[in-house]
């Protein structure tokens, strides 16, 4: 099976430029950035309750503490959260108003909160109506494992933040484009 496809920036704004002309754009954009801009994995994000993100006080928590049941190792870890992330989970919890602290905190059309297979669909759906070929409900976690590379993060802090309990599974996540190399010779 083919990895998935690492998103340009390009991409990435393809597909919000598409988010935001769907019925569910706040929804899909904040599940969308999930993926792109923590590395959270299509099951976690499924499996996140209003309570794991938000404070009592309604304010956005900064971290994300994962139980074994939401993770694919069935290892728990915490997702960190950047500001600008915070920023679009607080826009999206004062336009749903979000309540009851042990609901989901994404519900599909029906009303009923998504598993990993219909997420993972949803987004199957999403990328190829945004005209983005090869992408997968993958691509946001390896976009943010490849872009986080390139900035010289490095590879143990990558496998903590994505949750991986061996660097060799981190590195395959490592797309190498142009770019980069470009960069690398020259710092020679």
């Amino acid at each position: 099976m083919a990895q998935a496809k690492s998103l340009t920036p390009q991409e990435i704004q393809q597909v919000l430029d598409h988010i935001s002309t769907t019925r569910f754009g706040y929804r899909d954009r904040v599940m969308f950035l999930l993926t792109v801009w923590s590395g959270m994995r299509i099951k976690e994000v499924a499996s996140l309750r209003i309570c794991d993100v938000v404070n009592t006080d309604g304010s956005i928590k900064a971290e994300i503490r994962l139980t074994a049941e939401q993770t694919k190792g069935r290892h728990s870890r915490t997702v960190f959260l950047s500001e600008k992330l915070r920023r679009e989970i607080a826009d999206y919890a004062r336009q749903r108003c979000l309540k009851f602290p042990q609901l989901a905190l994404f519900h599909s059309h029906t009303g009923r909160a998504f598993n990993a297979n219909t997420l993972c669909q949803h987004f199957y759906w999403l990328y190829r109506a945004a005209g983005i070929s090869g992408a997968s409900s993958h691509s946001g976690r390896r976009t943010f494992i490849t872009s986080l590379a390139s900035k010289g993060i490095g590879v143990r802090v990558l496998a903590s933040l994505a949750g991986h309990r061996s660097i060799s599974v981190t590195q395959r996540y490592i797309d190498v484009n142009d770019d980069m190399k470009r960069q690398a010779v020259e710092l020679v």
